[in-house]
């Protein structure tokens, strides 16, 4: 996939997983009691979350190391036809 349009997509995922964890966070608090049910739901959520983040993480990563490679490569071009 083009790094141009996977950039912007994995913070957009990354924010709505975290906006669903936050509403499901507070429905449950306006409940008197959560039901283990919601309880086990909202782990899975953060964990999902966290993975979603630590992907993030990843993917910006590969991204750099990609720019920066890309910018050797310019230079030495420019370096070897100018």
């Amino acid at each position: 996939m083009d790094p141009q349009i996977l950039g912007p997509l994995v913070p957009i995922a990354a924010i709505i997983a975290f906006a669903a964890v936050k509403i499901a966070r507070l429905r449950a608090n306006n409940s008197a009691l959560p039901s283990g049910d919601v309880t086990a739901r909202l782990d899975a959520l953060e964990s999902g979350l966290q993975g979603v983040q630590q992907e993030l993480v990843e993917t910006q990563e590969r991204l750099d190391f990609t720019e920066r490679m890309l910018i050797k490569v310019r230079e030495d071009r420019q370096i070897d036809g100018g």
